[in-house]
């Protein structure tokens, strides 16, 4: 079989032309010395709203950043038009490392992963004390993701006066996680946005909840009123909340006091992407006790010879918080056996 170089002299051979034009290939990336940083606030289809010196400036991903993303809360290098005027378009160029990052998939058998958030200090959990009824599932889920993903959690429970939150509580201060309770009548008197905004103070917080919980009510009453979102009601029928919000979104608390970002309501929160080895670091009151688990033990119910068992049985952890655990292992060993 005859090779020829890039330079044949035989006249029979076929030089075709670039179809993209004279200009070589190249694997050399431009540097873009002259890009100015940013921060994601929002995304929607394809195009990324980012603060930029105090301006919000429309851009798109540039080709060579490939599939690599970016989410809200991403530091980002921006180059081209960052005027911020209307019809304008950046280039982002670069997208910075993360610090912390936030993700779910839809349910356990799904692989694809979802990050939903990037470089936030916290989650705050949000969840309704009535109407809708309180998921512990949910909140022990996001948990998970929140101790995996490098956030500190914080635990929001809202509709007091429709509920008493006492039960909850007793399931979860022992775990040393951080809460705050507010009512329908704190957040009209703004009694309910002091009392939380202490716990977000000069940090990045992202609001996580399903639908109907009075997440976005809550991350209303911390903004200033130009930058409130739409909120719903809860379906008297179903106990459902309505999706009103559709894409996350970064909101500033003003003075400089941090973020919020407000998140879409989650009927569900799938941890496929999670190692199930690490599901236990998130309930730090088990997490001593498999210090004499046998090697390879999986903590669940199946594992006679499991620690957790004495663990709990001497009182040192709530048994309903062992059950927790269980069930969230063996959900996800049951799916991905599937």
């Amino acid at each position: 079989m005859r090779r020829y170089g890039k330079n044949p002299d035989e006249d029979d051979i076929r030089v075709r032309p670039n179809p993209k034009g004279n200009r070589p290939r190249t694997h050399t990336r431009p540097k873009h010395e002259d890009a100015q940083d940013g921060m994601v606030l929002t995304v929607d289809r394809g195009r990324l709203t980012c603060l930029v010196e105090g301006r919000t400036v429309v851009a798109m991903k540039a080709r060579e950043l490939g599939r690599k993303a970016a989410v809200v809360g991403d530091k980002v290098s921006l180059v081209g038009d960052l005027s911020g005027d209307k019809d304008t378009l950046a280039r982002i160029v670069r997208i910075g490392r993360r610090t912390s990052v936030l993700r779910r998939t839809a349910d356990d058998d799904d692989p694809y992963e979802r990050v939903v958030v990037a470089n936030a200090d916290q989650l705050a959990v949000v969840t309704a004390l009535a109407d809708p009824e309180p998921r512990p599932r949910m909140i022990d889920r996001c948990l998970v993701a929140a101790y995996d993903g490098g956030l500190s959690p914080l635990l929001v429970l809202t509709k007091s006066d429709l509920a008493s939150p006492d039960k909850l509580l007793e399931a979860y201060t022992p775990l040393g996680v951080p809460y705050v309770v507010t009512s329908r009548e704190e957040l009209e008197n703004g009694d309910a946005a002091e009392g939380v905004r202490e716990l977000l103070d000069g940090k990045v917080t992202a609001f996580v909840g399903h639908s109907g919980v009075g997440k976005t009510t809550l991350v209303n009453a911390l903004v200033a009123k130009d930058r409130r979102r739409t909120t719903g009601v809860v379906n008297a029928v179903t106990g459902r909340g309505r999706h009103t919000t559709t894409s996350a979104l970064a909101l500033p608390l003003g003075d400089g006091r941090g973020w919020v970002v407000d998140t879409p309501g989650v009927r569900s929160f799938g941890l496929h992407h999670v190692n199930p080895s690490r599901v236990v670091l998130a309930f730090p009151d088990l997490a001593p006790g498999t210090e004499n688990c046998p090697r390879g033990c999986t903590h669940d119910s199946r594992e006679t010879e499991c620690a957790l068992d004495a663990w709990v049985a001497e009182g040192h952890a709530d048994p309903a918080r062992l059950d927790s655990l269980r069930r969230l292992l063996e959900t996800r060993e049951r799916r991905e056996g599937d």
